[in-house]
């Protein structure tokens, strides 16, 4: 009924893995991830540190650029000025840092890495503290 394939598979390698093609593995690939969930969380947090200063989110800044810098090898994260566009809303940066957050939880449980785990949960229930209650609600 169907004629046998003749020819090597132009979609998969027969011979192995490709040497010059580098190959990640699961755990760098999470490594990279995770840094730049806590990247993007520091950004947020570096945001709302230039509208509402305060000792907590200096502290939390301090440490998630340490995490950053210890997934990254050793290189710290580059931080913007915040002379750039902000949002006006603290309540939208504190959603958006506490999915910033829940995201670098997902992955920092999946590789184990207590660390920053520990970290992402403690800033998602400092942004959800910062939330006003009836916007937790709406959610």
């Amino acid at each position: 009924m169907y004629e046998p394939i003749r020819a090597k598979s132009v979609h998969s390698t027969v011979d192995g893995p490709n040497p010059d093609f580098p190959h990640r593995s699961r755990e760098e690939e999470l490594d990279i991830q995770l840094a730049g969930h806590l990247a993007a969380l520091l950004a947020v947090t570096d945001e709302l540190r230039a509208t509402q200063p305060s000792a907590d989110l200096d502290k939390a800044a301090e440490r998630l650029a340490e995490q950053v810098g210890r997934l990254r090898g050793g290189r710290t994260p580059v931080r913007a000025p915040m002379s750039g566009r902000r949002e006006k809303n603290a309540t939208g940066m504190h959603r958006r840092a506490h999915a910033l957050a829940g995201r670098a939880l997902v992955v920092a449980a999946s590789r184990a890495d207590t660390a920053a785990a520990i970290l992402a949960a403690e800033r998602m229930d400092a942004h959800t503290a910062a939330l006003d209650p009836r916007e937790l609600a709406s959610r």
